[in-house]
């Protein structure tokens, strides 16, 4: 249940960077946010992250087309690949006519470097990889900090939604992104309270979220088959979508690894960009090539 109060502040349509909660809302890490350039993260990383935000990149004047987007970087819900998964895909979507939002959602406490992980993420870790090199199709349990990254990805969509007007939305038209452990987030919404459901998911390189409900979002689904950490997720989220009746697409490139995001390889991996937005046209989400675009 949302917590049922504006937020922060009383018009945030004109803000770049909007709080998702009215200060004290939620608990703190006690600990100040972290910001680092790390080039594995693709550029920014944010750790310990107690203040969760929606970052706006709104399309040119005069070319929104009312469908909007909410980017959940991954990172494990450790950090945030904040740049590579957030900001880089939204201001690529805002240049087709979509109004993006880079959630900042909240993550489990780290200390130290980049390097020095949490226990807890270390174990879950384990899991994954064993999960990997067995080939066992199996759910991994939730990870710690998904519960409060999916409670602020579910305050997201509400508040776009309450929005919508102010920054040129269709309230039926907002959908979510999400990358890694932000495609287990967008997954976890997709099939979760009708109420904070995105009109549809783009699902890259996450894993698998169960039960599907027959009006589950429809879902892209994108991963590349060298993916070390999760080589059989993309499938079995176009089973599990397929099987509930649900509208899903499925593309596995050969090469790209996991967290390929934006970065260019020299591989198909680097067009699942294109490929989402000629999805969204054939859902209706965009406008088509018939009409003078692409």
């Amino acid at each position: 249940m949302l917590i049922a109060s504006a937020t922060a502040r009383a018009d945030p349509i004109h803000e770049t960077v909007v709080p998702l909660w009215p200060e004290g809302a939620v608990s703190s890490l006690g600990v100040p946010e972290l910001r680092e350039q790390v080039p594995e993260a693709g550029g920014l990383l944010i750790r310990n992250v107690s203040s969760p935000t929606l970052e706006l990149y709104r399309p040119a004047p005069g070319t929104a087309n009312g469908t909007a987007i909410i980017v959940a970087p991954g990172g494990g819900f450790v950090g945030l690949a904040y740049e590579s998964e957030g900001t880089a895909v939204a201001e690529a979507l805002s240049k087709h006519g979509i109004t993006a939002f880079v959630l900042k959602y909240r993550t489990i406490l780290s200390s130290g470097s980049p390097a020095m992980l949490p226990a807890i993420h270390l174990r879950e870790m384990d899991l994954i990889m064993a999960r990997a090199k067995s080939g066992v199709p199996l759910e991994v349990p939730r990870f710690a900090g998904e519960a409060n990254a999916v409670i602020d990805g579910a305050r997201a969509v509400e508040l776009v939604r309450r929005h919508a007007r102010g920054w040129e939305v269709d309230p039926q038209r907002i959908g979510m992104i999400g990358f890694s452990a932000g495609g287990y987030l967008a997954a976890d919404l997709a099939i979760g309270d009708v109420a904070t459901r995105p009109a549809f998911v783009g699902l890259i390189y996450g894993g698998l979220r169960t039960p599907v409900p027959a009006d589950a979002s429809p879902a892209f689904i994108a991963a590349a088959a060298d993916d070390e950490f999760q080589p059989e997720d993309a499938t079995l989220l176009h089973q599990a979508w397929r099987k509930a009746g649900v509208p899903a697409e499925l593309h596995i490139y050969e090469h790209g690894g996991h967290g390929f995001g934006l970065k260019r390889h020299g591989t198909t991996s680097d067009h699942w960009l294109e490929e989402f937005l000629w999805w969204m046209q054939s859902r209706g989400l965009l406008p088509s090539a018939k009409d003078g675009q692409r």
